[in-house]
C-alpha cells in the first residue's frame, strides 16, 4: 500500500473513532485543553490561520504539519470544507505523523 493511502485510511481510521476534530475553534480548544497531539493544517489556508495556529501549536508543545490538500484530507475524514485537522490520540498522532513524514520525504526524492 502507498504511503498517500496508509495516509488516509489512518485518517479515516482516526475520524471513525472519534479521535479527529476538525476547524479553527475546535482544534483550539483541543490544544487549550490539551487534549491535542498532532494538528494537521492544509495547503492553502490563509497566512494568518496557519500564523495563529502555529503559534498556540507553539505554547502548547503540540506537533503540526503542513500536508495535502483540504478536499482530499476533508474526504477521507469525512468532514466536508474543513482545512484544520486535530489528532487526539497519541498512537493516531505519531502514526500520521510518520506516514506524513514518509510521503513528505519521498516527493523531495522525486522532485
Amino acid at each position: 500500500m502507498k504511503s498517500d493511502q496508509k495516509f488516509f485510511s489512518y485518517l479515516g481510521f482516526a475520524a471513525r473513532s472519534g479521535n479527529l476534530v476538525t476547524g479553527y475553534n475546535t482544534c483550539s480548544l483541543m490544544m487549550e485543553r490539551r487534549k491535542l497531539k498532532l494538528l494537521i493544517l492544509t495547503d492553502g489556508l490563509a497566512d494568518n490561520t496557519i500564523k495563529k495556529m502555529l503559534q498556540l501549536c507553539g505554547r502548547y508543545k503540540i506537533e503540526y504539519r503542513i500536508f495535502g490538500k483540504s478536499e482530499e484530507l476533508a474526504h477521507a475524514a469525512g468532514k466536508p470544507g474543513k482545512g484544520i485537522f486535530g489528532i487526539t490520540d497519541r498512537h493516531f498522532a505519531e502514526i500520521i505523523c510518520k506516514e506524513i513524514d514518509l510521503i513528505q520525504s519521498e516527493r523531495e526524492v522525486f522532485e
